[in-house]
């Protein structure tokens, strides 16, 4: 089996209330030097099988219909080792 990761982040003009919120705590809580925060989702999916073109080609399909709001939102699938 192999595991095909789908990161999903927002688009970078979109507003993110979520990362402003941690980016905003973080001082108060003792991390310093961090200027921005960005939050986002990530899938693991375990595939049966060799990862081969076919099988990225359906999950890029898979992110882009079901995963991700690709209106708001960039996805990447990258396969782990």
């Amino acid at each position: 089996m192999a595991r095909v990761v789908v990161d999903v982040m927002l688009k970078p003009e979109i507003l993110d209330p979520q990362g402003q919120a941690v980016q905003r705590a973080l001082p108060r809580l003792g991390f310093e030097g961090i200027s921005d925060v960005r939050q986002g989702k990530r899938f693991e999916l375990e595939v049966e099988g060799a990862v081969d073109d076919d099988a990225l080609a359906r999950i890029h399909a898979l992110a882009e219909t079901f995963l991700a709001n690709t209106v708001i939102e960039d996805f990447v699938v990258r396969v782990e080792s």
